[in-house]
């Protein structure tokens, strides 16, 4: 067998010798969703103890960061390209398990990373399934329900629990013996703070993969938000336009106010939905992850918004019907058209409701029980 390739730096142990949990987060949105979590956690159970592989915002909710994972995410076949690096990770952080013995360790999203940290813990005998001394928790849960509906099962020979942000997930696991509870979505908690909010009169809101052609139609200022210094610098080597301004996510003095907004699928997308500002999705990707995902995805939407209310919140523009002229269209049409605006802010209400919290608790309550 062949050995796993070392990193250029091993993960530092935890400060003052024990750690009760270890997170793991390894792109943006699971670090922001963590860190909510975290913050949520620690205001209940302050003599935690919690390390993290993450990003700035576990950092700043009180864990020691081992390592800043959301600075090298990648996605689709980019991850191939750092498929040593991958490898050598997943290794290490087993390791460090082993050594430090953390009583839980908690993933967060990120599935292609974090199930084969999970597998390893499994097969090194660190974990609790395994009979060792870690219970393994994961804290959003792949989207089972679009591809590869069969993980579940080593996710249930592997993990100990499982707390899903979407109502209709713990019934995709029904047939397993994995514990899973829906603990509400984290944006629709009393405390959240949004990042984006209708406004009719600002500017037309746009997020990472958007094209300076769609803002010229629109006659209106953009904002593009970002979330870290890698996007930043694929968005100044794009050579925006004048009328478009640059803010980084979480550092914009408040919610970004917006008329419209043009969105790729993911976490912005539902801050944008449960805000209600009308807008349109698009996706591009290069062909052979597009034919990969065709070949896998099995919904009739890819915006998780459209995919719970089983109508188009935001009509999506997919690979080559991405076309500036049809998404400027779009925008025009959310701009100018007051039943679309009203459409739209009926469909937010509707999302909001599907997403309450239920009565168990939250996801930092879900945690506080699995370390008793």
């Amino acid at each position: 067998m062949c050995a796993a390739p070392q990193l250029p730096f091993g993960l530092p142990d935890p400060a003052g010798g024990n750690v009760d949990l270890l997170i793991v987060a390894g792109e943006h949105s699971g670090d922001e969703h963590a860190g909510r979590m975290l913050r949520d956690l620690l205001a209940k159970s302050s003599g935690l103890k919690v390390c993290a592989l993450g990003g700035p915002r576990l950092a700043a909710a009180g864990a020691q960061l081992l390592r800043d994972l959301t600075a090298t995410s990648a996605m689709g076949f980019a991850v191939l390209a750092k498929i040593s690096h991958y490898r050598a990770l997943i290794a290490e952080v087993v390791r460090w398990v082993g050594d430090h013995r953390p009583r839980a360790v908690c993933f967060v999203d990120s599935s292609a990373l974090n199930l084969r940290i999970a597998q390893g813990l499994f097969d090194q005998g660190f974990s609790a399934k395994a009979r060792g001394p870690t219970k393994v928790l994961y804290y959003i849960s792949p989207q089972i329900w679009a591809s590869r509906a069969g993980r579940r099962f080593e996710m249930a020979r592997h993990l100990d629990g499982l707390a899903t942000i979407f109502p209709f997930e713990p019934a995709c696991y029904a047939d397993t013996n994995l514990p899973v509870e829906f603990v509400g979505h984290p944006f629709v908690a009393p405390d959240y703070a949004a990042p984006v909010a209708l406004d009719p009169a600002g500017p037309v809101l746009l997020l990472p993969g958007s094209r300076k052609q769609i803002v010229a139609g629109s006659g209106r200022p953009a904002v593009v938000l970002y979330p870290g210094q890698e996007i930043l610098r694929v968005l100044q080597g794009a050579n925006p336009p004048a009328n478009v301004a640059l803010r980084q996510t979480g550092q914009t003095g408040g919610p970004v106010a917006a008329s419209a907004v043009l969105t790729a699928s993911g976490t912005m997308s539902m801050h944008c939905a449960l805000a209600g500002i009308p807008g349109a999705l698009t996706y591009r990707t290069d062909p052979l992850t597009y034919l990969l995902g065709r070949m896998l995805v099995k919904v009739e939407f890819i915006g998780i918004a459209n995919l719970m209310l089983k109508e188009p919140m935001y009509r999506e523009f997919i690979q080559g019907a991405a076309r500036p002229e049809a998404l400027a269209g779009e925008l025009l049409l959310c701009l100018n058209d007051a039943g679309k605006r009203e459409q739209t802010r009926a469909q937010a209400q509707q999302l909001r409701s599907l997403l309450t919290q239920p009565a168990q608790g939250t996801a930092a309550d879900w945690v506080a029980r699995q370390l008793r």
